[in-house]
């Protein structure tokens, strides 16, 4: 027993010493603030990969139609993954120049190609962009993304940008924690980006050069995996151009996706993305997860177990403490930053 309270209490140390270092570390970034009078002139192509998504797909092109970037300089380009609704028809219905259609179904595909980097990859064939943006059909990306973000390729010339993503909706208990919960990752992200131990990013929101994911053969050695068009493919572009890869922290360069609506679809989605750890190149990546599940483990454990053993009380209250304490001082910050101050007030109860 009293090994595995040694274990427990070194796993909170861990954890501890891990969510401090996303802290400083994100704290540490600067933020980009782009020059007031600036002409952009690089072309992008926006990529919305969309399969059954009637229900959102206007709302998400009409945010993209209204970015302040040039209308002549990037265009948007739908990629209707066999859609069993009315999809591909409301995009058709949309009259504006700088919108392409294309179905899935019509290009010769792959049985061992997961269909959204099948997706992917067609859009990226038929982009005329430099730059190719990715998001997904069911967010809303702010009106001033694509500037902020293109200003910034424009002044540091990375190879691949990812950007921020929060949770919209903050009603529920299921809502406030999956809120919570991205602008932690948003965090980790930052900060793993800038020091290079952890390279992850979100799809919703990730720009990156069509030179370069030529150059790393698109998603080649991982086109087989479900999910993975995002950290999978930046970890590529990484260990192509060491330092190519950047975090873009502006709290007005935001893209806005919806909180899953049940537990069940919540649980089923982050067994998804952990699905392609295994995969990860990145052995750091893995340790840091494994850091994580492990403490939480320990933590909900000991706490079943106290009827048993009292003496676990005291591990529970150091453990509980321990993870109060950094997880609050990361998740205050980053929630002021992305003006979420009232998320704060759901810290405990979330």
């Amino acid at each position: 027993m009293l090994f595995y309270f040694s274990i427990s209490i070194f796993l909170s140390v861990l954890y501890g010493w891990l969510m401090l270092r996303y802290y400083f570390d994100w704290q540490s970034i600067p933020v980009y603030q782009p020059p007031e009078h600036i002409a952009p002139h690089t072309k992008v192509s926006i990529l919305v990969p969309a399969r059954n998504e009637a229900a959102n797909i206007r709302r998400c092109i009409q945010s993209l139609l209204q970015q302040q970037y040039p209308p002549e300089l990037y265009e948007i380009i739908v990629i209707d993954d066999h859609s069993e609704d009315h999809t591909a028809a409301i995009v058709e219905s949309i009259g504006d120049s700088r919108l392409h259609l294309l179905r899935l179904s019509d290009f010769s595909e792959s049985e061992t190609i997961a269909y959204k980097k099948q997706a992917l990859t067609v859009g990226i064939g038929a982009a005329r962009g430099k730059v190719i943006l990715t998001t997904d059909a069911d967010c809303v990306m702010s009106p001033e993304s694509l500037g902020i973000l293109m200003a910034y390729y424009e002044a540091q010339h990375p190879k691949m940008i990812a950007a921020p993503v929060v949770m919209t909706g903050e009603k529920s208990l299921l809502e406030r924690f999956q809120a919570l919960d991205f602008c932690g990752m948003m965090g980790v992200t930052g900060a793993g980006i800038l020091k290079g131990y952890m390279l992850m990013g979100n799809g919703a929101h990730i720009a990156y050069e069509k030179k370069a994911f030529k150059a790393v053969n698109g998603f080649e050695g991982i086109d087989h995996l479900a999910s993975g068009d995002d950290m999978l493919l930046m970890q590529k572009i990484a260990a192509a151009y060491p330092g190519g890869v950047h975090f873009l922290k502006n709290s007005e360069a935001i893209v806005h996706t919806k909180a899953q609506s049940t537990w069940k679809a919540f649980i089923s989605q982050r067994i998804r993305w952990a699905s392609k750890s295994a995969a990860y190149p990145q052995k750091g990546v893995s340790l840091q997860l494994a850091i994580v599940f492990f403490f939480c483990c320990t933590l909900f454990l000991n706490i079943l177990l106290m009827p048993f053993f009292p003496m676990l009380l005291g591990v529970v209250l150091f453990q509980w403490i321990i993870k109060a304490f950094v997880d609050f001082i990361l998740l205050n910050a980053l929630c002021r930053f992305f003006d979420k101050r009232k998320l704060v007030w759901s810290f405990i109860p979330a």
